[in-house]
């Protein structure tokens, strides 16, 4: 009787792992690479004015074996919002998460618990910047705030930690270190996540010089003078000009009497030159010192100096990115190496896009179309297919709907995204979204970007920074920089009507509730006023 109640037990045990195994078989795993502030125009696959460059060969590479999203936005364009909804599925309004000075309700629902529920095993490695520590992970290992680009302290379920050497490679080299030591009978979800290249634009030292042989193109609205826009964006502080630091952001020559405490430098990158070794501020020295030199030697003023300025920046800036785009090609020899390829979705992605002198601007925020958009990148092998390009409008939103599809969970009927799934197998569902609702808070705050909601559709833009009650408005099939606010133009009057009407609707629809009052002591104590 006891043995055939063990060979009973046995056989049970012998069944269920054999139906676990054959149900991970069909349960694809998951890389999900994700970057901060990358651009699409700075990826050559988007097409964009910096594609002669090559900046991203590999990135360009994974885009041709799987499906480029040609209209992927955000819905709030800052750094820890975009993981809040990524993570949740839900608005910033929702998920509490609406600024980066908020702290991430980790208890609330997210899809990596839910991948947990149905046999994946979660991995979070790199830029965290959500305040909390992570839940509905297996393992992570994450950078404490922005994080630093040279011998960065992490973060673990152990505690905090110095790792020596370079923030990209370091964060690349945990997660390979994590995929060669998972469990190898469960499906998975690895989330490796970059600081770069986000500011201060540190490259790694063999990526110093890159560049320095070509001339990098200028974007064709830097010197744009915002004179057709609703006043918020005379008032921000994000232009080349005035706002990017010579030292602090370009690491340009110190003049004399420089303070290095200086506040406007403190949430740039001069300070983290501190964190360097010897041997690497030596390099970084040599690079940049004879440069700085004949930068003080031309005296340069005016445009002359802008140019200088974004010159540095953007060079800086993409040399950042290579180490990036090195990253996803590690990632995918290792995939291929192991024989994980061909049941790996891999996906690569940013939290937002990044002005790269657009408007005459650096950094993010707006609902311009550089800030809004961001990268979506996806290969699945066998599903999607290669070098395909899908126009739909998709948000951030959609992401852990899709990877909740993908794995064959059940998805929450509170989360207000949809799965790509359909999109990524080649079909177009019937009622798929036909515009997006956006909405950014933080103000007053770092660049002073005034605060607005607005909706896009494929080819009408409204925005309406309501603090101040102005409106905006863009054709972006006849002005796709976005040069011409049209909000006063009689012959849109029937379209920005129809618009508003449906700006409500979405408003309603997502239960966004935020107050959005006239904001007149705003303008008065942020704004010069007349004498």
């Amino acid at each position: 009787m006891k043995r055939l109640l063990r060979q009973t037990i046995l056989l049970t045990l012998t069944i269920a792992a054999l139906v676990t195994s054959a149900f991970a078989a069909k349960q694809p795993n998951i890389v999900f690479i994700f970057s901060d502030d990358h651009a699409p125009h700075a990826i050559g696959a988007y097409n964009g004015w910096l594609k002669g460059v090559n900046p991203t060969p590999n990135i360009d590479k994974l885009a041709g074996e799987g499906m480029l999203f040609q209209n992927s936005f955000c819905t709030n364009s800052i750094c820890g919002p975009s993981r809040a909804v990524i993570l949740t599925g839900k608005h910033s309004h929702l998920n509490g998460f609406m600024s980066n000075g908020n702290k991430f309700n980790g208890d609330q629902q997210t899809f990596p618990k839910l991948l947990q529920k149905v046999g994946y095993q979660t991995a979070m490695i790199g830029k965290w910047h959500l305040s909390s520590d992570p839940q509905g992970f297996d393992y992570w290992d994450v950078l404490p705030g922005q994080g630093d680009y040279y011998n960065p302290r992490l973060i673990s379920a152990k505690g905090p930690r110095q790792v020596p050497g370079y923030c990209t490679d370091i964060v690349t080299d945990l997660a390979l270190d994590w995929l060669k030591n998972r469990d190898k009978d469960k499906p998975f979800m690895l989330m490796c996540q970059h600081k770069a290249p986000h500011r201060c634009w540190m490259p790694p030292l063999r990526h110093l010089t890159l560049y320095d042989d070509i001339e990098i193109p200028e974007s064709p609205t830097l010197f744009d003078d915002w004179k057709d826009n609703a006043s918020p964006a005379r008032y921000q502080e994000m232009e080349i000009d005035r706002h990017l630091h010579l030292v602090g952001d370009c690491f340009g020559p110190v003049p004399a009497g420089f303070n290095i405490d200086d506040a406007k430098t403190d949430r740039s990158g001069f300070k983290n030159l501190a964190r360097m070794t010897p041997e690497q501020r030596t390099a970084w020295d040599a690079a940049f010192g004879p440069k700085n030199a004949a930068m003080l030697k031309a005296d340069l003023k005016g445009k002359d100096l802008i140019r200088w300025k974004y010159n540095r920046y953007i060079r800086n800036y993409l040399r950042c990115v290579k180490g990036v785009d090195e990253s996803v090609g590690t990632v995918q020899k290792f995939l291929k190496d192991n024989g994980l390829d061909e049941n790996t979705i891999v996906i690569y992605s940013s939290d937002q896009g990044f002005y790269l002198g657009d408007h005459g601007w650096y950094d993010k925020r707006w609902m311009y179309e550089e800030s809004f958009k961001m990268p979506l990148i996806v290969k699945w092998p066998g599903v999607t297919k290669p070098g395909s390009v899908n126009t739909d409008l998709v948000q951030n939103l959609d992401y852990g709907e899709t990877f909740l599809d993908v794995a064959g969970a059940d998805i929450p009927g509170d989360m207000q995204g949809k799965s790509l799934v359909p999109l990524l197998k080649g079909k177009t569902p019937g009622d798929w979204r036909k515009s997006l609702y956006y909405h950014y808070y933080e103000y007053p705050s770092v660049h002073q970007v005034a605060a607005h909601f607005g909706i896009r559709t494929q080819r009408y833009k409204l925005i309406r920074f309501y603090q101040f009650d102005e409106w905006e408005f863009y054709d972006l099939e006849n002005d796709p920089d976005e040069l011409r606010n049209s909000y006063s133009d009689p012959a849109c009057a029937d379209v920005i009507s129809t618009m508003k009407k449906d700006l409500d609707e979405l408003r309603a629809h997502y239960k966004d509730n935020s107050d959005v009052s006239v904001r007149p002591d705003l303008q008065k104590k942020f704004r010069p006023q007349k004498s």
